[in-house]
C-alpha cells in the first residue's frame, strides 16, 4: 500500500537525492549536490517557499514533489505549481504519480483559496507528458519561457 503525506525535514536528504537524479535522467543535466540539499532545506524551514509531499511505500521513501505557490489577481486565488516530481525507476508506471495528484487535487478542491494546479515539464519529456494528459491535465493553453542565469 503506498501513502502519500507531507513530507518531514528529516527527508530533505533523500528529496535532494531525487532532484539530482531527475535532472540528469530528464535534462541532462548534473546538479550541484550542496546547492539542491541547501535548497530543500530551505523549502523546509521556509514554507512560504512550498512544501514537499512524499508517496511511501514499506517505510521506504519512493516519489517525491513540491508545490510552489502563485498568487492570481485574475481569480482572486493561489494557483499551485507542481514541481520537481521524481519517481523511482521500480516504481513507475504503477500509478504513484496519479496518486500524489489525487491527493493534492483533492486538497485543492477543498481548498476555497485554491484556484487550481500547474506544472510544467520539459517539451522532449514524452513520457511524463503523456502521464500529465492521462490524469486530465491541459497543456494546450500555455507555453512557459524563461530566462536563467546558468
Amino acid at each position: 500500500m503506498i501513502q502519500i503525506r507531507l513530507a518531514t525535514e528529516e527527508e530533505h536528504k533523500k528529496i535532494a537525492d531525487f532532484q539530482v537524479m531527475m535532472a540528469a535522467e530528464t535534462e541532462n543535466l548534473h546538479l550541484d549536490e550542496e546547492t539542491v540539499t541547501t535548497g530543500v532545506i530551505s523549502v523546509f524551514r521556509n514554507p512560504e517557499k512550498g512544501k514537499y509531499f512524499v508517496a511511501v511505500s514499506d517505510d521506504k521513501v519512493i516519489a517525491s514533489l513540491l508545490i510552489t505557490f502563485e498568487w492570481s489577481d485574475w481569480r482572486n486565488a493561489w494557483v499551485w505549481w507542481i514541481q520537481s516530481v521524481y519517481v523511482l525507476p521500480d516504481y513507475r508506471k504503477k500509478g504513484i504519480f496519479k496518486q500524489m495528484f489525487d491527493h493534492i487535487k483533492s486538497y485543492a478542491q477543498k481548498d476555497t483559496d485554491v484556484a487550481g494546479l500547474r506544472l510544467y515539464v520539459d517539451k522532449t519529456n514524452h513520457r511524463a507528458i503523456k502521464v500529465y494528459k492521462k490524469i486530465g491535465m491541459n497543456g494546450e493553453h500555455y507555453q512557459v519561457f524563461e530566462w536563467m542565469k546558468n
